[in-house]
């Protein structure tokens, strides 16, 4: 079983990596379940193993954090939902490409709940929303805003770090980073796509997503 954990108010982001540094080991040694823990942030940036320091456009305006997990620069805060993700690979085909993909498909489950559709882009990490209604790039190509962002790490076939799902964090928070490295597209949230979901929507979603995704 699958232990799902809810953190209310926000989450200092050390302690949480402290945490889950603790309960993969735990996961790890067969003396813990495998989990889900929801957490809300403060305003930061976090920096993957790929992040180039050239994105990170205002490295005075929110707190910075170095992160093993992969992917470059994302921004948490108020009103996202990060979901830290510690599940045993070695019980689940130990395929790093699979497992990526199936975080994929639970993001877009849990938005097609509200009549969202979630897709992914070959060469860009994450979710994307095509905004057909907004002009579109100086290239010419359409439109498409990122709604939710996916970096991970193992550790002896044990995931942690996870997804966020932007629900209604302050959008221009985001202008201080180039997120994930990808220039010209834009940022969404459910609440910006004018759909009035709550957190606790959300969680449900996630929770019957990541049924019916994982098992």
């Amino acid at each position: 079983m699958v232990e799902w954990i809810t953190s209310k108010g926000l989450t200092d982001y050390d302690a949480a990596v402290a945490e889950m540094e603790t309960r993969v080991a735990a996961i790890r040694s067969g003396e813990a379940a495998e989990a889900v823990w929801l957490v809300e942030h403060p305003p930061l940036y976090t920096a993957g193993t790929s992040a180039d320091a050239g994105d990170l456009l205002a490295p005075n305006r929110f707190p910075v954090h170095a992160t093993g997990r992969g992917g470059q620069y994302t921004y948490h805060g108020p009103g996202q939902r990060v979901a830290y993700v510690m599940l045993d690979l070695t019980e689940r085909g130990r395929d790093v490409r699979a497992f990526v993909h199936q975080l994929e498909a639970w993001i877009i489950a849990t938005l097609a709940e509200f009549g969202v559709t979630g897709e992914r882009r070959e060469g860009r990490v994450g979710i994307w929303i095509p905004r057909p209604e907004k002009a579109p790039l100086p290239d010419g190509s359409p439109r498409e805003d990122k709604i939710a962002a996916i970096g991970i790490r193992l550790r002896r076939w044990v995931s942690f770090h996870g997804i966020s799902i932007n629900l209604e964090p302050d959008l221009e928070h985001f202008s201080g980073i180039t997120p994930c490295g990808i220039q010209g597209h834009g940022v969404t949230s459910l609440v910006d796509l004018g759909l009035p979901v709550t957190m606790d929507d959300l969680d449900l979603a996630l929770h019957r997503a990541f049924i019916a995704t994982f098992g």
